[in-house]
Parts: C-alpha cells; structure tokens; sequence
C-alpha cells in the first residue's frame, strides 16, 4: 500500500455502500492490517481509459427490506406470480413485491360506513445501467461519455375505497410502508463498480373528505430514470416510462375531489454518493361536481357530473455527486423534468336514476 494507490472495494460489512479512496498516508502496519488515511478518488482515478457498458439485474434475494407500516408483506415473484416468502427458495433473478393495505382517516363527523382504506401491491423487477468510456474526454482521467439510470419493469394494482380526509396544512399526506436497499457490483475487468440503489415504497393521499370512492386500476409497463454524458453535451437527464392502465373500475359519490398515490422514491449512487433521485408515482384521482352518483357499471344516480382518472407523474434530479465521473462539475441539482401523464377511467351526469348495463 503506498500513497497515491486508489482503493476499490466491493460491499462488506464494514462498508456497505464499497469504497473508492486515493491513499493520502501510509500510517503503518497493526494487527489488523496497514493503516492508511484516505481521500475521495474518482472513477477517471480508477478506471482510466477503460470502456464498461452494463445493464445488471438487481437480484430480488439481495434487497433488505424494511416494513414501515403493520401489515406490509414481501415475496419474490417469477414468471407467472409464483412468488416465494424470504424463508422459500432465493430466485437468482426476478421482481420484488411488496403488498400493503392500510386505513386512512376520513373527515371529523363522518359515519363509519364512510371509513376510507387503500390497498394494493408494488412489484419490481429493477436494473442498473452503467456506462463509462474513459477515452476522448477533455483532460486526462475525465470520460469521453458516461450514463447512470435506474430502469425495469413495473406492476401494481391498488384499490381506494371510502371517504377519506387526507391532508396535512394543504399538502398531501404521504406515509412510507417500506425501504428497499441493494448495492449491485459490475465488474469492469478485476475492479468492482458498486452501484447503490435506494428505493421507499409509500402511499400519498390529498381528499377534502367530502367525496366518497371505490377505484381501483392495475399498471403495467417499464421505466427508466437517470442521466447521460457526453463531452459535447455535459449530462443530459434520461426521463422515460410505458407504463398503462389496465382493467380500472370507478365510482364515485357526492361531490368533492380525491387524489391517490402508490409510488416509489427512488436514489441512485456509485460507492455511497448519491447522483440521481427519482420519484416513480402513479396515481388515481377523482372530482364530482353537485350530488353525482355513478360507477363504470353504467348506473347514475345524478344532479351534477363525475370524472375518475388513472395517471404517472415521474420526476427527479441529477445530483452534484455525479462528480465521482471526473465530469465539468455543477454547482445545483438538475432536474430531469416532470414526466405526465394522464388517462380517463370513466365518467358520468345526470339527473336521474340510471340501472346497471348487463352484461352479454
């Protein structure tokens, strides 16, 4: 060990997240070793001209999970939903599912057939894409292109249901349910490149407690967030998603407005320091206007008009802390942009008393 080494390490129990350091001082050596003090290094430090290109699986087995909420579960699931509990068989590969069901409070006075919960599960399949060709960059040790992102499938399906009140000082009540944490390594050559992934899974209510409910919708699709260098153009957010509503259900009573949230905050860093964040959030919402009472079904019972809609809103920011790539550095976050989207689940007005369509 001599000054100037760069140290690369892949997790341990001592350091989780892996280490990359540059040895400042060679202290000696003690029974457990040489003793060295440390500076933060760079990949450009690390990898030099070298070229990795990666798309990694998160291994389902290899994610702590931490349940925020009573009744929160977790199984690994394969092709078809078999899923297996964390005491059955590990999958190499596969997705991450979390349920949750949980209560939420409805307005001061309300009956108690009024009472409002949310239900429903997330399931992942997550990966990570790393890029790094450390030839044709502006000074030496700096990379000619770079990427990091977070990408994978997505599937949820998730029910509301009652006349909730959910607001904090006019803000959306938002209630975490779990934390995800795994520290993938890519080999590049004999160095071990330690991508930290960082995900809480929670469930975000904002409802005037007016307005009662029973929706629910099912999602399906991929996504990808992060961020791409090259020399010509610095880091360029990445902000994609094909995510879609299938098989939804509304109906709404009364008047008033609700919106619902099952989503995901998500961070993405190399060696501990954190270059992307990103906020996964499909949501439904609804609003009636006047004493409306109608469901997909076709049936209205009205004076006034309903909507109910399914959407994602996907946001984030790359982080200062992308200067571990040994990029021209900036001195704020930048944001990736708000990615919206919006679907209509169903609709309806009236002003009298409609039956069920049946079924052919």
């Amino acid at each position: 060990m001599a000054v100037g080494d760069i140290i690369a390490s892949a997790p341990t129990p001592g350091a989780p997240d892996g280490v990359l350091a540059k040895v400042t001082q060679v202290l000696g050596t003690t029974e457990r070793g040489t003793e060295v003090t440390t500076s933060p290094a760079t990949l450009g430090a690390l990898l030099g001209d070298s070229k990795a290109d990666g798309r990694v699986p998160v291994d389902p087995s290899a994610v702590s999970v931490e349940p925020l909420v009573q009744g929160t579960k977790v199984s690994w699931a394969k092709t078809g939903d078999l899923r297996f509990g964390p005491q059955g068989a590990a999958l190499p590969l596969g997705s991450l599912r979390i349920d949750v069901g949980t209560s939420i409070a409805t307005a001061k006075g309300a009956p108690a057939s009024a009472a409002a919960s949310a239900s429903g599960f997330v399931q992942l399949a997550p990966k990570v894409d790393f890029s790094y060709d450390g030839r044709g960059g502006s000074n030496p040790g700096s990379p000619g292109a770079a990427s990091l992102s977070l990408s994978g499938d997505w599937t949820s399906g998730w029910e509301l249901k009652g006349q909730a009140a959910a607001s904090t000082e006019g803000k959306p009540l938002r209630v975490p349910f779990a934390k995800l944490k795994a520290a993938p390594v890519i080999q590049v050559g004999p160095v071990p490149v330690v991508v930290n992934v960082a995900l809480t899974c929670y469930l975000q209510v904002d409802a005037d407690g007016r307005i009662a409910v029973d929706i629910k919708q099912d999602l399906k699709g991929g996504f990808r967030v992060g961020g791409d260098y090259t020399r010509a153009k610095g880091w360029t957010p990445v902000n994609t998603s094909t995510l879609s509503a299938t098989s939804p259900r509304a109906t709404v009573t009364a008047a008033g407005k609700v919106k619902a949230a099952l989503g995901a905050e998500a961070s993405l860093g190399l060696y501990g320091a954190v270059g992307v964040n990103a906020d996964i959030a499909p949501y439904l919402r609804a609003e009636a206007e006047g004493q409306a009472t109608g469901a997909t079904d076709g049936s209205a019972s009205a004076a006034g008009r309903w909507k109910a809609f399914g959407g994602l809103d996907l946001s984030g920011a790359l982080q200062a802390q992308l200067q571990i790539f040994d990029t021209p550095i900036f001195q704020k976050a930048i944001p990736l942009g708000t990615l919206h989207r919006e679907w209509k689940l169903a609709e309806g007005a009236g002003t009298v008393s409609t039956p069920a369509k049946r079924r052919s």
